[in-house]
């Protein structure tokens, strides 16, 4: 099963956090958390706080690192087999294991490596400006991020 990662962190550095992270698989089955403990407002560059915080939903989404771990978890072990997508592997790789990889632990499930959505639309020759412009909500971004490669794609 395809699944398309999207992530949106505190700030492009090595000091970002996690904020919220998204999957959306290509059989439509979806995963949001926001974390609550992991950033303060202040680790946050100034697009973050503009573009990103007053798109978070909270209440029901909103929950601890431990909490979103476990979801994410029980989330991925309903597959059989599991591909990650992205179209930033360099950031939304990095964060997903860190949320994956628990317990010195791997989910058997789960393949070691990224599929990066550019490097594969390069591949098929779909032009990468085709891609639609993303909102900076990873739960709206995966979801276009996996209508575009279906569409692209021609699952």
């Amino acid at each position: 099963m395809k699944v398309v990662v999207d992530c949106e962190f505190t700030q492009l550095n090595s000091n970002s956090k996690l904020i919220s992270m998204a999957l959306v698989a290509e059989d439509g089955r979806e995963l949001y958390f926001e974390l609550n403990d992991n950033y303060t407002i202040s680790d946050c560059s100034e697009f973050v706080v503009e573009r990103v915080l007053p798109q978070l939903t909270g209440g029901q989404d909103s929950m601890s690192t431990e909490n979103s771990r476990n979801r994410l978890l029980g989330f991925l072990a309903t597959f059989d087999s599991v591909d990650i997508m992205s179209d930033a592997p360099a950031w939304d790789w990095e964060f997903f294991c860190s949320m994956a990889y628990h317990q010195g632990k791997w989910p058997n499930n789960v393949s070691n490596r990224p599929i990066n959505l550019i490097d594969l639309y390069n591949e098929m020759g779909v032009e990468v400006n085709e891609a639609p412009e993303l909102p900076h909500h990873a739960l709206l971004d995966a979801r276009m991020l996996m209508s575009h490669y279906k569409r692209c794609i021609k699952l």
